[in-house]
Order: C-alpha cells, then sequence, then structure tokens
C-alpha cells in the first residue's frame, strides 16, 4: 500500500488519502498493528500473558544479545536466533510453572518477599535495606512496589516450584563411577591427512570446464547494486542553538530523576592471579591452586600483598601489584565479585575460583554510594533537555516537510516551492561503500536499499536527525564476462577441485587400507603416516579434531578403519586405531564430589524439562502469531 502511494503521489485521489492517513504513517509507522484489541501474547490455560510483559522480556534479551556481540548484533544471526519465539517460550514456561505450584499448593508469603527485597544489593545503603532508596529506584524504572512485589511473587514461585521438581532427581555413587571410566577412557590413532591445497597443483584447467563451471557458480560473482539518492536532512544539532531553557527547569529534572545519578558503593581491590584454560585438565587446576595456596600462606604470614602480586601473579595487572582500582558490583565474574564485596579493608581472601583460573584477593577501601551533586551534572541534563527538545523540534519539521511532499505531489516540486530546505544529492554508491556522511547510518542504509526506483521513505530516525529518502536510480548489478573475473574464478575452481581430488585420494587410501589390513602397508611416502598420543572424549589433542576423535571412540581392534574418511573443512583423515586402554588419570574424592553435583544439576535440568513438556502438552495455549512476525 505504501509503495503505492509513494509512486502515485502525483494522483490527485491518492494524495485525498494520504493526507487522511499521513497522521498513521508519521507517528505509528508503516506496519504498525495498532488496530490489535488482544493485548495478550499468549494465554495458557485461561491465564493471560500481557503483551507489555513480553515486550520488557525481549528488550532485556535483545539488549543481552547486543552487549555480548559488542553494541549490534548481524541481522543473519538474529533471524536465525528466532528471539522472539525464544522469549515467548520462556514466558509460557513460566506460567505453567505458576499454575502448577498454585496446584501443588506451594505458598509465597509476603515475609519470603520482604526478605527477598532486603537482601539485593541494589536497593542497600551502606550495606543495609534503604526504603528512600527502593522507591527511587522502582520510580527510575517506572515502577510501583506493589507491581514489582507481584512481579518478585511470580518469580519465587517459578523457583519453588523449579526447585521442588529437581529435588526427585538422584545421582548413585554407580553412575558417577560409570561417567568417570567413560571420561577416562583413551585411545591411540595411526592416521593420515589428506589436504585440499595439497592438490590444487593437480587441477588441469581446461577453458572448457572453467566456462561451465562459472556458469554453474556465476551469481556468486555479481557485484553489488548501486543506487544514487536525493534526501532531506533534519539534524538535530541545527535546533539546539535556538533553544532556552527556562528557569530553574534543569533543577527541576535534577529532583525529579534524582535516582538516576546514584553511583553505586564501589571497592578497589588488589588480586594475585593464577591462570587456568577453560579446557584445563582436574590434575592441571589443582597444580595451579595448589601454587595459589602456597601463596596466600605468604601473604597471610606477612609478605607485601603488591610485592607477591608483581612475583607471581600471571594477569596483566601484575606489573601494577595486582591493583584492580575501584569498581562496583558486577563488574566481575559472580565468584569474584561476591567475595569482594563480603571483605574489609586490608582483609585478605582465600583462595577464590573463577571460571578463569584462581586468585587472592586483598580489599584496600570502600567508596560509599553517593548521589553526583547538582553543580556535577547540571551541565549533561541541559544537553539532554536541549537535545530532547532539539529532536522534537526536527520532528516536527520532517514530519511537516514529509507532508508537504505528499501535497506537491514529489519531491522535486517540492524543492522547487520551498527553497529553505536543501535536497541533498549522492553519486551511486554500495551499501558496503557508502559515503562518509550520514549515508553510513545503519539506519539509513537499511531503508535505502529496501526502497525501489522512484520510492520515498516515511521518516527515517538515525543517530543524529531525521531523513526523508528519495531513490533517484539503481544500477542493477549485471554478471561479468568471465574474463574479467578469470583469475578470482580459476582460483576458486582449483580451490574446489583440489577438496574433490583430495576426497577420492583419501577413499582409495582407505579402500586399500581394509585390503592390506592396515594404514602401515598402503601409506606412500607422499602420504605420511602419523601418530596421536592417548586421546580421551573430552577434547582433541596432539591436533586431532574433535570430529576424528568421535569417530574413534567408535572403533575397535577387531574393526579398527571408519566406514568413510572424516572430512574437516578441506582436509580429509583416514585412520586407524591402535590402541584403547583405560587411561591412568585419577580422580581425588573432591573432584567425584564435583562431578556428582553436575551429573544431578544435569539430571535435574532435564527432570525439569520433561515436566515442562508434559504440562505444556496437556495445556490449551493459544499465541498471538502476529507479533511473532
Amino acid at each position: 500500500m505504501l509503495t503505492m502511494l509513494r509512486k502515485q503521489a502525483q494522483s490527485t485521489v491518492i494524495q485525498i488519502m494520504v493526507l487522511a492517513i499521513i497522521i498513521v504513517f508519521v507517528f505509528w509507522g508503516v506496519g504498525t498493528n495498532f488496530m490489535n484489541k488482544r493485548n495478550s501474547v499468549a494465554v495458557v490455560n485461561g491465564e493471560d500473558i500481557p503483551v507489555r510483559d513480553f515486550q520488557s522480556s525481549y528488550d532485556r534479551a535483545l539488549e543481552n544479545y547486543r552487549q555480548q556481540f559488542g553494541g549490534s548484533i548481524p541481522r543473519d544471526i538474529l533471524k536465525k536466533m528466532d528471539l522472539k519465539r525464544q522469549v515467548l517460550g520462556q514466558l509460557i514456561r513460566g506460567e505453567l510453572l505458576r499454575q502448577g505450584g498454585r496446584a501443588m499448593g506451594i505458598p509465597v508469603s509476603k515475609l519470603a518477599i520482604q526478605l527477598k527485597i532486603k537482601n539485593m544489593p541494589v536497593f542497600q545503603q551502606n550495606g543495609r535495606f534503604d526504603m528512600k532508596r527502593y522507591k527511587a529506584v522502582l520510580a527510575q524504572n517506572r515502577m510501583t512496589p506493589a507491581s514489582f512485589e507481584e512481579g518478585l511473587r511470580h518469580d519465587l514461585l517459578i523457583q519453588r516450584v523449579s526447585d521442588s521438581i529437581r529435588s526427585f532427581a538422584l545421582v548413585d555413587d554407580s553412575e558417577v563411577q560409570s561417567r568417570i571410566d567413560y571420561a577416562n577412557e583413551e585411545v591411540k590413532l595411526a592416521y593420515v591427512v589428506m589436504k585440499g591445497e595439497d592438490f590444487q597443483d593437480k587441477v588441469e584447467v581446461k577453458d572448457k570446464d572453467l566456462a561451465a563451471w562459472y556458469e554453474r557458480h556465476k551469481e556468486a560473482y555479481l557485484p553489488e547494486p548501486q543506487i544514487r539518492l536525493k534526501y532531506l536532512y533534519f539534524d538535530f544539532d541545527r535546533y539546539m542553538n535556538n533553544i532556552k531553557l527556562a528557569d530553574g527547569a534543569v533543577k527541576a529534572r535534577y529532583e525529579a530523576e534524582k535516582a538516576k545519578f546514584i553511583v553505586p558503593e564501589q571497592r578497589h581491590a588488589l588480586h594475585i592471579f593464577f591462570k587456568v584454560s577453560r579446557t584445563a585438565g582436574n590434575q592441571v587446576r589443582e597444580a595451579e591452586k595448589k601454587k595459589a595456596e602456597a601463596v596466600l600462606k605468604l601473604v597471610r604470614g606477612g609478605m607485601d600483598f603488591a610485592a607477591a602480586a608483581r612475583k607471581y601473579s600471571e594477569g596483566p595487572t601484575a606489573a601494577t601489584g595486582g591493583d584492580l582500582g575501584f569498581f562496583s558490583r558486577g563488574r566481575m565474574v559472580k565468584s569474584f565479585d561476591d567475595v569482594v564485596f563480603s571483605l574489609k579493608p586490608g582483609e585478605i581472601s582465600g583462595v577464590v575460583e573463577s571460571p578463569f583460573g584462581y586468585h587472592i584477593i586483598k580489599l584496600v577501601a570502600v567508596r560509599p554510594a553517593f548521589i553526583r551533586s547538582f553543580d556535577q551534572v547540571k551541565g549533561e541534563i541541559a544537553a539532554a533537555m536541549k537535545r530532547q527538545q532539539a529532536k522534537a523540534q526536527a520532528f516536527k519539521r520532517a514530519s511537516a516537510a514529509y507532508e508537504d511532499i505528499i501535497r506537491s505531489g514529489s519531491l522535486k516540486k517540492y524543492s522547487q516551492s520551498n527553497k529553505s530546505e536543501k535536497v541533498i544529492e549522492t553519486g551511486y554508491f554500495t551499501r558496503s561503500a557508502p559515503p562518509k556522511t550520514i549515508v553510513a547510518d545503519p539506519k539509513f542504509l537499511q531503508t535505502a536499499f529496501r526502497l525501489k526506483k522512484g520510492e520515498l521513505s516515511s521518516l527515517v530516525e538515525t543517530g543524529k536527525g531525521y531523513a526523508i529518502l528519495f531513490v533517484d536510480d539503481i544500477r542493477e548489478p549485471v554478471v561479468p564476462a568471465l574474463k574479467t573475473v578469470r583469475d578470482r574464478v580459476e582460483a576458486d575452481y582449483r580451490k574446489e577441485k583440489g577438496v574433490e581430488l583430495a576426497r577420492q585420494a583419501a577413499r582409495s587410501l582407505l579402500k586399500a587400507a581394509r585390503e592390506k589390513k592396515g594404514l602401515a602397508a598402503v601409506v606412500s611416502k607422499t602420504a605420511r603416516l602419523q601418530e596421536s598420543g592417548y586421546l580421551k572424549r573430552s577434547a582433541a589433542g596432539n591436533g586431532i579434531p574433535s570430529q576424528v576423535v568421535v569417530q574413534a571412540f567408535s572403533l575397535s581392534l577387531k574393526n579398527p578403519l571408519p566406514k568413510e574418511p572424516v572430512a574437516v573443512g578441506s582436509e580429509f583423515y583416514v585412520f586407524q586405531l591402535k590402541e584403547r586402554r583405560e587411561g591412568a588419570a585419577k580422580i581425588n574424592e573432591a573432584q567425584r564430589r564435583q562431578l556428582k553435583a553436575r551429573l544431578l544439576a544435569s539430571t535435574q535440568s532435564r527432570l525439569l524439562m520433561d515436566w515442562l513438556a508434559y504440562m505444556q502438552s496437556k495445556s490449551k495455549i493459544w499465541t498471538n502469531s502476529q507479533i511473532l512476525q
């Protein structure tokens, strides 16, 4: 509909239609389902899950993923994640747990909610619950105590139901021993690697074959489409100088939003770090832990902590005596954080385990939480208020311009009668190489390359202003002649055919090995036979890919050769099982307890998921498919 309107904006009938609905386009955006009367994203056994709960959960999940990806998530990854469906599934499972809890008669008392709130660090001042801070933090997040406590009641109920179901899980000692024996088993291999790159020189390139190959793959050599734009731009900064703030407005904003300027408690700590790889075995971890315990005795015996850090610490802070500076709660991993915020100034911790290794921590000082003064923040508040007003003015002006363009019938006619707004023109550019102007803004680019030739956009908000785009022309990509890209095509052809030759060589070698009852009898001097060390299931070793290790444990000394070579990228592994044995590594009682705890946690998780699957199978669940689109 919008495309048709933009293309035929010169029509009088269309202009009248557009004027009738223009407020919808400007204020709500194209495609907004504001006529949807359902306020629920799902209904579970008659219980609604409100759209607002879904939206807030989705926003939190999206922000978490953005932080993991360094600020932005690639579109193809976001599409594959199907985040909306993930979030909806979590909300439905939560509702099933709450309903199950009510059916089981599991209570959540007011006292339990009060204790939970009292112990939440975000509501504490100097280590104690503070009612003013509690209300301020909730107000900052647009929540009332009643709504927050009701949400907390639901969360606590979910947790109690989950804990109740998990409590039925059991793991006995025989299961632990079976897992130890399974993980401890080792194999040794003889193997040959056939690499595609080693066969590329053997590929014969004939013009006829290359032309036929290019014909099948020519789409891969298409250049990017190019577009040429005309656009109006309403920069926020253009309106900043015209804004005058009323006397007392900045102070009033400060008082109203004082909770935003709370600086949480910070702690200054030193640490001595003993690095352990995430894939390290138990023996390595135990050795590093003993080293940490020995250094702990030294610093508790009087050795200067900073000097010990410079001598023994393996982290980047070793040169500065392990100094981590001041940091607030949540900046470090949880195990580290919990210890730091339990120490008193001058106190030294025990050995603290984290995902990165072992730490010894000394708390140097505590900087209490405080509220930044008005004088400290008035400049940034004033700037934010001015920008907010400038943004509103830019939006108003851009909206008026959009209406005028529609009335005029085209951007060209609008520009002839409105000399105050400059129409900016670009040359041809691709999406991957835009001009170094506002055109390079991701939202601008996304909109520009969605439009068709002769199409006008609605308002596009960028990081610094609003834009209205018109696609003046599009250069569609044309498949280049083979001769212009021959070098690239020939290199790709050799690469593909080299992999095929490597696969054929690997299969021939494996076939010969079966006939001769072993690899050693058939490996030529040009294909070097190698031998691995002893390999466990848990990880690849000696450069052996995990795909090969997995296959190796399916073999026996009676049938020591796989059915097919194992492909790892452009390489093919042909291998033979040489030895299979019980590993010599042993685990101590503490490690056995840790393994049992992990097995129990896994069993508990499976039990909970099975319970949820059963509940979901017998429940009546309606979902709002429009919201998931």
